[in-house]
């Protein structure tokens, strides 16, 4: 079944607020509704499995790895009604481009990433991303210091608090992160 129109779906939040989930629960619907979906993820997240997207809750869904935009391009089959893309923060401003032709050929594109890095900044291509879609689902998860709505991604450094100054991308799980609200987000020499 071909869509009317086309459409980008971005889901948000921080790390452990059910991004990988939803987008999971999307895509299965797609497939109830007898779209041909696509899934594919960035190559450098191997946290779990590289052929599939995996929640933190076990849900787990086919996908393919890749390591550039173009490389999605190539894969796309002609017959794709949905194209869904996890951790879309790793990929360059190429995304934004395609994801827009991708929704000017009648195709649904269903995102997901983290808003924010480490340090609370806009993370890679997602403000773009954001501001194009015409549909954002912004998650929560839960402050591990305080048990409030979470907004942030914690990265702890042998259970510290990282830097300001540490490198961007480093590829984790609960052994490196923590969702924290804004009161306990805590990222030491960071300006202003």
């Amino acid at each position: 079944m071909k869509h009317h129109s086309g459409r980008v779906e971005v889901i948000c939040g921080s790390m452990f607020s059910g991004k990988t989930e939803e987008l999971i629960r999307r895509v299965r619907r797609a497939m109830i509704a007898r779209q041909k979906v696509q899934v594919f993820k960035p190559a450098i997240d191997a946290r779990y499995s590289l052929q599939r997207v995996t929640s933190h809750n076990g849900q787990d869904f086919e996908a393919i790895p890749v390591e550039t935009v173009a490389e999605i391009a190539s894969l796309i089959e002609p017959d794709t009604t949905v194209v869904a893309i996890d951790e879309a923060q790793f990929f360059d401003e190429e995304i934004v481009r395609f994801v827009e032709r991708l929704a000017a050929r009648g195709i649904r594109v269903i995102l997901a990433g983290l808003d924010t890095d480490f340090r609370g900044e806009p993370f890679g291509p997602m403000p773009s991303l954001l501001c194009r879609a015409d549909e954002v689902i912004k998650l929560h998860a839960i402050c591990m210091v305080c048990g409030e709505e979470a907004t942030r991604t914690q990265r702890l450094v042998n259970g510290q608090p990282a830097r300001y100054d540490d490198p961007i991308i480093m590829v984790g799980a609960a052994e490196a992160y923590e969702a924290r609200c804004r009161e306990h987000h805590i990222v030491p020499g960071k300006p202003g």
